[in-house]
């Protein structure tokens, strides 16, 4: 009974490792791509699932989640409480196909069903501008990642990530927000990539230099699923051991704000903030 006992005492939690992607999919109607008619967003979103599946695949307990963001609001369109529907079910309600695994058919039909909800939506709501809420979906990524680290079972690591893909040529909604934002994702060690479709855009390259993620603007629209996986497949920490080549020129704009009085002295936040930043420190909250 005693070396059963000290048997059991012995016994450490087994390690599991896993890698969370959370996907921000940009769905402005107000992008260059979609106004044109270069690419459709149901073309865009079918590369996005076949990406969230090839993530699946890496790693057996790999999560991933996928979140709608346009003007107005931002909404996840498959997470976690998809993936609890799908576990409910059984097998045979969840196939599309014989050749098809059926998680993936599951994920496929969640995010179809979802985004024509979330659209719906969204035509309803007035208003409409150019400048996607970038800096409401990172806060919102953010939350989600920070809810699913703190139910990790012993003994579980889970490395986090979001990829932003948009077709936009604005720089969001309000520049203060989102580096707040980006600033937090770099205090959680939560890397930022970041997939233009068409132009470069400054906020997502200074995003993606904060939290050392990568930045890769598409030179053509053909093969978007290709080039996903070719630089947004690999974890950023191993990315260094593949040779391509992205482009890491970053610009910071001078913006000028209303000088912010704290005590008997008045400065300017963003020349602070120019400041830390030339001094490799970092200022969370302005």
């Amino acid at each position: 009974m005693i070396c059963e006992y000290s048997g059991m005492q012995s016994e450490t939690p087994k390690k599991i490792f896993s890698s969370l992607l959370v996907i921000i999919l940009d769905v402005n109607p107000a992008q260059d791509t979609l106004l044109t008619g270069e690419i459709k967003l149901s073309s865009i979103l079918s590369s996005v699932v076949a990406f969230a599946n090839s993530h699946l695949m890496l790693r057996t307990h790999n999560k991933v989640a996928v979140l709608a963001s346009d003007p107005n609001s931002c909404d996840f369109i498959y997470s976690d409480q998809d993936e609890l529907d799908f576990k409910k079910k059984t097998v045979s309600s969840c196939k599309m196909g014989g050749s098809q695994y059926e998680l993936f058919s599951h994920i496929d039909r969640s995010i179809k069903f979802n985004i024509v909800k979330f659209l719906r939506d969204a035509a309803e709501e007035p208003h409409m501008s150019r400048d996607t809420v970038f800096g409401a979906s990172c806060a919102k990524a953010l939350c989600y990642i920070n809810r699913l680290q703190s139910n990790l079972v012993p003994g579980e690591t889970m490395n986090s990530r979001i990829l932003i893909i948009s077709g936009c040529d604005n720089e969001g909604d309000k520049y203060i927000r989102c580096m707040n934002t980006f600033f937090t994702a770099q205090k959680q060690n939560v890397a930022i990539d970041a997939c233009s479709l068409t132009h470069d855009v400054t906020l997502l390259k200074q995003a993606c230099y904060i939290t050392e993620g990568s930045y890769f603007r598409m030179p053509k629209l053909e093969g978007l699923l290709l080039y996903l996986q070719w630089i947004f497949l690999t974890e950023p920490s191993s990315r260094k051991k593949i040779s391509y080549t992205i482009s890491s020129s970053v610009r910071f704009p001078t913006v000028l704000f209303l000088p912010w009085h704290s005590n008997s002295n008045w400065f300017c936040v963003f020349i602070m903030f120019n400041y830390l930043l030339q001094n490799k420190s970092y200022l969370y909250y302005l």
